[in-house]
């Protein structure tokens, strides 16, 4: 279509790319000085340009960027439906809150219902099953692929377990096998987090395409970005429809912003005890929220969807560096092992200091950031041991050594497309560099 001064418009855009290779050029890489972050965004004058683009139209809600955006992202994950939202943790809410929907008749996920999950994750995994007042049941994970152990999963089952929902650990897929044919067998609802994974590959298939939901993240850390903004994916009409209400202030219609009466019947509906006529715009169906993105965001996200593939290569061709640079290690690290049938798309890159080390994980950390080269922990590691979780109620149904040990002794480094060879190396020197000094 054309928009409202496309002459102009233009014009602008070319000023964009000036002010972006003005701004914007990367830094000369100093070993030891230059920061080399853990994660971070990479972006080009298109995406500039995108944003821009959106700002001229001052459509500051969910607009022609959003659909957009979440067609693309649902043909490229292989699902019928994407649903934009403000966050990947958003994203986990709307998921988890859709299965306690009414709606769903027998299937609904009631107070008091167990959800299988993984202590050593990130807390919004965990958060939302709480905050739905169901309970989690924390099982351990394997290493060293840092994912949910599926031997464990019989023994976490009670009368009361509804739903499975655990994260593709730093962009490795978990045993999706054993963990869908589990859920299938006993009829639970599974929820893929796919927040660090996008692009992984399953035995061929994206991961994200398995579960009755799944969720993505596009922080700035991801694998592309909108500043903050998420995604709820699924191929199920009923769903679609659940998530979507809960995301828009828990109504019962489905207008997008800015249209009415699409369903023909506004005020021709009888729902709950309200009267017959009232407005179907303002009948509200589920407790809910608004966790909307801003076209802004999406517009963003439509220009780096375009270089996703790209990405992935490349997050692919860092791991594989990082790994080869590092494997003579071996006696004193942990590497990470991709789960079996799987492509990983790495979010990171897991190590985990061996026991018999001579050195502990926060030793090679300050080595580390001495040299600028940025680390970060396993996430919340055991998160029972966190202050948060003190007095929630959940279930242990396995020991959680492996989760401890990840507490203790694991840690992740970048892999992310902004890293340069001469970083990878210098991060395997000063590896190499501390070894050596032990």
């Amino acid at each position: 279509m054309t928009l409202p001064g496309a002459q102009l418009r233009k014009e602008i855009f070319g000023l964009v790319e000036k002010y972006h290779a003005l701004s914007f050029s990367p830094p000369s890489f100093v070993p030891g000085k230059t920061p080399i972050p853990a994660s971070g965004k990479v972006f080009d004058s298109e995406d500039l340009n995108s944003l821009v683009d959106a700002s001229l139209d001052f459509w500051l809600t969910t607009g022609r960027f959003a659909k957009q955006f979440e067609k693309e992202f649902a043909d490229f994950i292989g699902v019928r439906h994407a649903l934009l939202t403000n966050s990947g943790s958003s994203a986990n809410l709307l998921a988890v809150s859709a299965i306690t929907s009414p709606k769903l008749g027998a299937r609904q996920v009631k107070p008091g219902d167990e959800v299988i999950t993984v202590a050593a994750g990130f807390p919004t995994t965990v958060n939302p099953i709480i905050q739905n007042n169901l309970v989690p049941v924390f099982i351990d994970i394997s290493l060293p692929t840092y994912n949910l152990d599926p031997s464990w999963l019989d023994a976490a089952l009670s009368p009361r377990t509804r739903a499975i929902i655990v994260s593709h650990t730093l962009g490795n897929p978990f045993d999706l096998d054993a963990v869908t044919d589990f859920a299938k067998r006993y009829g639970f609802w599974l929820i893929e987090d796919c927040c660090d994974a996008v692009g992984s590959l399953y035995k061929g298939k994206k991961v994200g395409s398995f579960g009755d939901l799944a969720t993505t993240s596009f922080y700035p850390a991801h694998h592309i970005t909108m500043g903050e903004g998420g995604a709820v994916l699924t191929s199920d009409g009923k769903l679609k429809v659940i998530v979507e209400s809960f995301r828009d202030w828990g109504r019962d219609c489905w207008c997008d912003p800015g249209k009415d009466n699409t369903c023909g019947r506004r005020f021709n509906w009888q729902l709950g005890q309200l009267p017959k006529g009232f407005d179907h715009k303002y009948t509200y169906s589920h407790v809910g929220y608004n966790l909307k993105a801003t076209d802004m965001q999406a517009a963003v996200g439509v220009s780096q969807l375009k270089k996703l593939p790209s990405f992935v290569e490349k997050r692919k061709e860092n791991f594989k560096i990082l790994y080869q640079g590092l494997k003579d290690l071996e006696d004193f690290f942990i590497l990470p092992e991709a789960t079996a049938g799987s492509e990983p798309s790495w979010f990171g890159f897991p190590i985990s200091v061996r026991e018999k080390a001579p050195f502990s994980r926060n030793e090679i950390i300050a080595h580390l950031e001495k040299n600028a080269i940025h680390a970060r922990l396993v996430f919340g590691g055991n998160l029972t041991k966190q202050p948060a979780y003190a007095d929630v109620r959940y279930r242990q149904a396995s020991d959680l050594n492996r989760s401890d040990f990840v507490m203790n002794r694991s840690f992740w480094i970048g892999v992310y497309p902004g890293l340069t060879r001469p970083m990878l190396d210098f991060i395997i020197g000063s590896f190499h560099e501390f070894v050596s000094a032990r």
